[in-house]
């Protein structure tokens, strides 16, 4: 596995409904636009990872990395022509998801709107579900 590619920030989001869609996680357009921006001049990558691991003060955090295959139990998210696969540890955290992409003057970072979130930590790094 390669090293990560981009920072990620978690955001509880209360008094959201998680409507049925056929895939586990959705991408903002500005999501998209990134993704596609990334892998434009790497071919040699097929799409994006999305993973969790266990570290931070509050227990998980997502990683995203360059991917080259298709794991067995990777899910295949497929949205506007590019490709997000979900490692089989982080699908049941990712359900009803939506994943941006933030720019401001002092940072550019992945956000995930995970409404399953029970709790972040203070700098948004690391959650519980």
């Amino acid at each position: 596995m390669s090293a990560s590619i981009a920072r990620a920030t978690v955001r509880a989001v209360s008094k959201r409904t998680i409507l049925p869609t056929r895939a586990a996680l959705t991408l903002t357009q500005s999501a998209v636009s990134k993704v596609k921006q990334l892998l434009q001049d790497k071919p040699e990558y097929i799409g994006l990872k999305v993973g969790v691991r266990t570290r931070g003060c509050n227990g998980l955090t997502y990683t995203l990395d360059y991917t080259k295959e298709k794991d067995k139990s990777d899910e295949v998210v497929l949205q506007d022509g590019v490709r997000v696969f979900i490692e089989k540890k982080a699908q049941l955290t990712l359900l009803g998801t939506e994943m941006d992409f933030v720019e401001t003057k002092l940072s550019s970072e992945f956000v995930f709107n995970n409404p399953n979130i029970k709790g972040t930590c203070g700098c948004g790094e690391s959650f519980n579900i």
